[in-house]
């Protein structure tokens, strides 16, 4: 990741001023896109080589295009069913994903938009036949091997989980 130098304060305003970048493929999302519009937020839709979201700031802001696309990225999946799908029946398109970001140095973090998360995941309240040993072991591989971090949350937080995993990274990245 390329290095800056601004202060503190040019950070924490810099990061009010991200553009956040949404995939182009990432569907049903319009819960996560009203958050950023009531929150002031500009949206890019874009095709990011892995990730639903990620972000940038503008040159408006910082005197050049700064993207974050490669640094860090929100993978978001919109229920326990699809994370099951991911780590059963696509697992190696998922792998390969999680892989070409780690390969970039890129911080992946791992949304499930369900609260019951490794609740519901050991009590399989999802409708996979994926046994919750398995699903566990899955989940726990991929983090262990790709540095993931994984985050369980209701949908209505989806929007601002996203705007503050971004802000305070950004706020980080920048000083």
């Amino acid at each position: 990741m390329r290095r800056y130098r601004f202060t503190a304060d040019q950070a924490k305003d810099l990061a009010k001023k991200m553009v956040i970048l949404v995939d182009s493929r990432e569907k049903q999302n319009s819960h996560i896109l009203d958050y950023f519009k009531r929150q002031k937020f500009d949206c890019q839709e874009t095709k990011l080589d892995y990730g639903d979201y990620s972000f940038m700031i503008p040159e408006s802001a910082a005197g050049e295009d700064i993207f974050f696309h490669r640094d860090i990225v929100v993978e978001r999946k919109a229920s326990l069913e699809e994370l099951s799908g991911n780590l059963a029946q696509a697992r190696e398109r998922f792998e390969k994903e999680f892989l070409r970001a780690g390969n970039d140095g890129c911080k992946i973090y791992l949304m499930v938009e369900d609260p019951r998360g490794y609740t519901g995941i050991i009590g399989h309240a999802y409708k996979t036949q994926l046994k919750p040993v398995s699903y566990m072991a899955s989940l726990k591989a991929f983090e262990a091997r790709f540095g993931a971090n994984v985050q369980f949350i209701s949908p209505e937080y989806a929007g601002y989980y996203i705007i503050s995993t971004f802000t305070y990274f950004c706020r980080e990245a920048l000083k």
